[in-house]
């Protein structure tokens, strides 16, 4: 696919870096709750009368669920404390974008500024944040944090694109012409973009710490009847070992660990492993099956990934 790795050579509007929270809308706010407690290992920072907030055992604040249809509200990345928040705002509403800054307006953060893309999903941008523990002792699965958000897009190419030139992501892979993995640090990915007809969510990915903490994983998934869709897997594109199953509101979620990581933007490839195909590993276009480097394939339940 011609120049669907280039870098863009305009400076961002943004410069996005880490993947921070992510906003849903859910029609039974307490079943959310419950799963998100003792199976994903979030545990209670607060909540008001619209939302409710959890956060991680590094007291970061990761999800917030609020009433509604099931659906991704928002996605949160912390940015530069060095930006003028004001200035950033003004340039984003130049090229057209709806921006609008807050102040307090979550747990631990003090100022936010959102904005709509052209596919109506909201972004919010913070800087810098407080602790967030939670109310009591956080114990399930206990995840590390939120790792990344894949949206469906009908055109990846043209979203790769506004996501470069805006936030400053970089690509990291791509399979064929239809999926598209971003980052927005050093990790593989923070933000993919599926093709599908309509903008909304693909699936939401929860890191865990490490083989172990995969098969306590499998085996806490099991005693709550939450049915493994698809994997233990070793990916190809960023090569993190998978497992993936539904939450209580029918959205696909991701539990991974051994993500492939760029540290030096300046070599352009990521840091060498046993698995890797290629030596070294940069960002390509991914054609053909088998990608992953074992595992089965998905499950026909898990149509996100029908191939």
């Amino acid at each position: 696919m011609s120049g669907s790795n280039a870098m863009t050579t305009q400076a961002p509007i943004a410069r996005f870096t880490r993947l921070r929270h992510a906003t849903f809308a859910s029609p039974d706010t307490e079943r959310l709750l419950d799963y998100y407690q003792a199976v994903i290992g979030l545990g209670l920072v607060g909540r008001d009368k619209d939302r409710i907030y959890l956060a991680s055992d590094s007291e970061q604040l990761s999800l917030v669920i609020e009433s509604g249809d099931a659906a991704l509200n928002s996605i949160a990345f912390e940015i530069s404390p060095d930006v003028e928040l004001e200035a950033l705002g003004a340039a984003l509403k130049q090229s057209g974008l709806r921006a609008e800054l807050r102040s307090d307006p979550l747990p631990g953060i003090s100022r936010l500024l959102s904005f709509f893309d052209p596919e109506g999903t909201q972004f919010e941008l913070i800087q810098g944040w407080t602790p967030t523990p939670a109310q009591e002792r956080i114990g399930a699965l206990a995840v590390t944090k939120l790792g990344h958000v894949a949206l469906g897009t009908p055109d990846p190419l043209a979203t790769s694109k506004f996501c470069a030139d805006v936030m400053g992501l970089r690509v990291s892979d791509w399979v064929e012409d239809r999926f598209v993995f971003m980052r927005s640090g050093y990790e593989h990915h923070t933000l993919n973009f599926a093709r599908a007809p309509v903008r909304g969510l693909h699936h939401l990915a929860f890191e865990l710490r490490g083989a172990a903490h995969m098969q306590q994983a499998c085996d806490h998934l099991a005693r709550h009847k939450l049915a493994i869709l698809w994997g233990p897997v070793r990916h190809g594109p960023g090569h993190n070992t998978a497992v993936y199953h539904r939450n209580p509101d029918g959205h696909l979620v991701e539990l991974f660990y051994d993500l492939d990581r760029m540290v030096d933007e300046e070599l352009g490839y990521f840091d060498p492993r046993p698995w890797h195909r290629d030596r070294p590993q940069r960002p390509k276009v991914w054609v053909g099956l088998p990608r992953d480097v074992w595992g089965l394939p998905p499950s026909p339940e898990c149509v996100e990934f029908a191939r």
